[in-house]
């Protein structure tokens, strides 16, 4: 089957408005492109050796440099770690970093001018998570250690206010809040979307020990990431404390199966369904759990349930326009590297994946580093060649309507 037509039939149920976004993100840069189309990366993956004999580990799924950020944890504490968990599912340990590695390739020429760069980066990659694989303690990013571009972040959200997450994302009237429908981060529901929404909300708080937090003050369609575009996702204002500045904002979003779901060669575990998948894999990558994430069902389909937190942001690097200084972009690289390295940790041993011995043992070899390479680099060559097919065609209509 052609890329075109992969691309269309995968995204067929897709949401059109949304969807018409984004296939236009798409057009605009490869990285773009690459974040946008994971089933075409592991329909397309080559299965050489090193990527169906590692050990098994739990994996994100979706590794690249923008799936990193910040986000308040159940103990109200802010941390930086992965957190995009749609695509997570049990693989080969080599899964996540060949995707990641691929992303540093494809990004390279707008992170950086020097083509020198981005296989330095990758090498880096390689080097700190081989070392803290082999160290076999799972850590976490510490907020007074951390370097720019992640101390940066976490600065800045730590001087980030309700009120004023509120105002970036709500219009006041009078004391009473709406979503702000700017067909940039929302989109306005329709009457029966709405009200869906709203009967399911009212039936969860139900179960909660404070039934008026969750009174809906109002719900749109909610405009975010780039591969999800198009899935049925929500954003809903919610009492909270009390209106104005302490009302709350939800993200309610369908759970799909993971895209590389029919090429993994492991078993997965007999998941409820998708969203306790992502919740659950979540819940056991990340150091510590972010607030509010709950697993749910509205119409007997399943969502995934969280909470929109001003403390919640992301490393913005490719598509900006901007070139970055090397020291910071190996400083990302390197988090990059620990985080996950440190989550395939924390959640060894589990329901199938393999135990820190088998990681640690692994990750002494030195020959899976160069195969890997050798992998990343013919899926940055496709994924560059895919994009272009992508844009003939874009540019030629065949993406419209």
């Amino acid at each position: 089957m052609n890329i075109v037509k992969q691309i269309r039939n995968f995204n067929a149920d897709r949401e059109p408005e949304r969807l018409a976004l984004k296939y236009r993100r798409m057009r605009s840069d490869p990285f773009v492109f690459l974040r946008a189309t994971c089933h075409l990366f592991y329909a397309r993956l080559p299965l050489a050796p090193v990527m169906r004999k590692a050990p098994a580990a739990w994996a994100c799924g979706d590794l690249h440099l923008e799936n990193f950020g910040s986000y308040k944890g159940d103990n109200r504490q802010v941390y930086f770690d992965l957190n995009d968990f749609d695509e997570a599912l049990l693989a080969p340990l080599t899964w996540d970093p060949v995707r990641g590695l691929t992303s540093i390739l494809v990004a390279g020429s707008s992170l950086h001018r020097d083509p020198a760069v981005p296989p330095h980066l990758c090498d880096l990659f390689l080097d700190v998570y081989a070392r803290t694989l082999v160290d076999g303690k799972p850590r976490w990013v510490e907020r007074e250690t951390a370097m720019p571009p992640v101390s940066d972040l976490l600065q800045a959200v730590r001087q980030r206010s309700r009120p004023t997450f509120l105002d970036t994302r709500t219009v006041l009237q009078g004391r009473r809040r709406r979503i702000r429908i700017d067909g940039r981060k929302a989109l306005a529901a329709a009457p029966e979307q709405h009200a869906a929404v709203k009967t399911f909300v009212a039936d969860f708080a139900a179960q909660q020990p404070v039934p008026r937090f969750f009174e809906v003050l109002d719900v749109a369609r909610r405009i975010a990431g780039n591969g999800s575009l198009g899935v049925d996702r929500y954003i809903v204002l919610v009492h909270g404390k009390g209106s104005p500045d302490g009302n709350y904002l939800l993200d309610l979003k369908q759970a799909l199966p993971a895209s590389p779901l029919p090429r993994v060669p492991l078993k997965q575990p007999a998941w409820t369904d998708e969203a306790q998948r992502v919740v659950t894999v979540q819940r056991r990558m990340q150091a510590i759990a972010m607030a509010f994430l709950h697993p749910v069902h509205m119409g007997g389909i399943p969502y995934v349930l969280r909470a929109l937190q001003p403390s919640e942001d992301r490393v913005t690097l490719a598509g900006t326009g901007i070139r970055h200084p090397q020291a910071r972009l190996e400083h990302l690289v390197t988090v990059m590297a620990q985080c996950l390295a440190w989550a395939q940790l924390r959640s060894s041993g589990r329901s199938g994946s393999a135990n820190a011995d088998e990681l640690i043992d692994f990750a002494q070899g030195r020959k899976w580093r160069r195969q890997l390479m050798e992998v990343a680099r013919h899926c940055a060559a496709e994924v560059d060649g895919d994009w272009k097919v992508f844009c003939a065609a874009y540019d030629a209509g065949a993406f419209a309507g």
